[in-house]
């Protein structure tokens, strides 16, 4: 089953699922950044390709060319990965076919509106029984 993990209160979204991905990249896991608009695909990638300034995390989008051999994705199709290892969810809904992966990563803005949707999804993987962990980033360092 899934394991499904939440950062809460993250202040900057992205940042935290570029060093999610990071990590997990370098534990040899293929990673899926499910974003929900082309802009913060766009911005993700952008992210990715300028830090950190001395390092880099293989990625593009999940419509090119190279994606069934890239270990880092970023887009909607969660069907362009073909080993399922991490999923990082930009959404503010649950993703289809998150079952599929290993690991979901939840991150939790810490606006109104993102905590209540982060609160929603809590609710819909707790009612179906999946194994959740809470990382309150108020509380850390950071993320990973």
């Amino acid at each position: 089953m899934t394991e499904i993990l939440f950062y809460t209160f993250a202040s900057d979204r992205l940042d935290v699922a570029r060093r999610v991905a990071a990590k997990a990249h370098t534990q040899g896991k293929h990673v899926m950044i499910h974003a929900p608009d082309p802009a913060t695909a766009e911005a993700m990638d952008r992210l990715l390709w300028t830090t950190p300034a001395l390092g880099f995390v293989p990625h593009c989008r999940d419509t090119d060319a190279l994606a069934g051999e890239t270990p880092v994705l970023i887009g909607t199709r969660v069907d362009a990965l073909r080993q399922a290892d991490v999923m990082i969810n930009l959404h503010n809904a649950q993703p289809e076919a998150f079952g599929r992966f290993e690991r979901l990563v939840e991150i939790i803005g810490q606006d109104d509106l993102s905590r209540e949707h982060g609160r929603e999804r809590y609710r819909y993987y707790q009612s179906r029984g999946y194994a959740l962990t809470t990382h309150d980033l108020r509380q850390s360092a950071g993320a990973a």
